[in-house]
């Protein structure tokens, strides 16, 4: 039997209820688990904009430890930032253990811009904004602001490395944890999907875990052409190798895919 977790705003009808509900009618007998955090769908919500993410991490990997349908391993699946969150979850949390994880749009490498925001929420997007452009990197904004977390300026790197609460830490920027390394690799798939037409995540190649080339924010590079890689920081060189690293594009905007695509690209990791 299959267990899946989900992490997104939890209970959007248009998002993580829909396709909770959508796996379930695909995988019949599958268990599914979409997590919450706070108690509220509204404290949910505030939580993706505002509660410190290593928190978050924590509050996850505790609900998912005390799920005994959870124990014998799960398949995790997160949307946009959730999908770096999730990928902590795997790094710092080992049991129970995640089997796949897969990234639907996530930002493994942060951002660098918000060029645009989703929904209602554009008026808060511009708020952060301004702090982001103001000081991403001093210690009220890094622990209040989601989006400064996985904030990722190549203009400056050093202060990108030194003072990333999130981000920096969970890609082995400061000091090589080999704990998060051995539990990354003990993943069996690591599926990321990029959308083509993405216009909110910037750069779009953090979706494949690429980035800006150190020092400016025009030229990207590739996970394969980066440090992380050839330094083999995280194991994804030696995944990359035996297999395990899946790299999906689909044509469309941040998050925009129909279920017949869903059902072909992604169902096969959660069955």
């Amino acid at each position: 039997e299959s267990a899946s977790y989900f992490w997104d705003n939890c209970c959007n009808p248009l998002s993580m209820g829909a396709i909770k509900k959508m796996v379930e009618e695909e995988v019949p007998g599958i268990y599914v688990l979409s997590l919450m955090i706070g108690k509220s769908v509204t404290e949910d919500t505030e939580s993706g904009f505002f509660m410190d993410v290593n928190e978050q991490v924590a509050f996850a990997c505790n609900k998912l430890a005390q799920d005994p349908k959870l124990k014998a391993g799960y398949n995790a699946m997160g949307f946009s930032q959730g999908a770096q969150f999730l990928r902590a979850v795997a790094q710092r949390c080992p049991n129970p253990p995640m089997k796949a994880l897969i990234s639907v749009g996530g930002q493994h490498q942060g951002v660098y811009g918000l060029p645009r925001c989703p929904g209602e929420s554009s008026h808060i997007c511009d708020w952060i904004r301004k702090k982001l452009n103001s000081g991403a990197y001093t210690d009220a904004i890094q622990k209040h602001l989601v989006q400064a977390q996985y904030w990722h300026d190549p203009l400056n790197d050093d202060l990108y490395k030194q003072h990333s609460l999130f981000l920096a830490d969970i890609n082995q920027e400061r000091v090589v944890n080999e704990t998060y390394k051995k539990n990354l690799m003990s993943l069996e798939k690591f599926v990321m999907v990029k959308f083509l037409q993405d216009s909110i995540v910037d750069p779009v190649v953090s979706e494949w875990f690429g980035f800006f080339k150190t020092g400016q924010a025009e030229q990207t590079e590739t996970l394969q052409e980066s440090a992380l890689y050839k330094e083999d920081r995280l194991g994804l060189a030696e995944m990359d190798k035996a297999g395990k690293l899946v790299f999906l594009a689909t044509d469309g905007d941040h998050l925009q895919f129909n279920r017949e695509w869903f059902n072909a690209k992604l169902l096969p990791y959660i069955r």
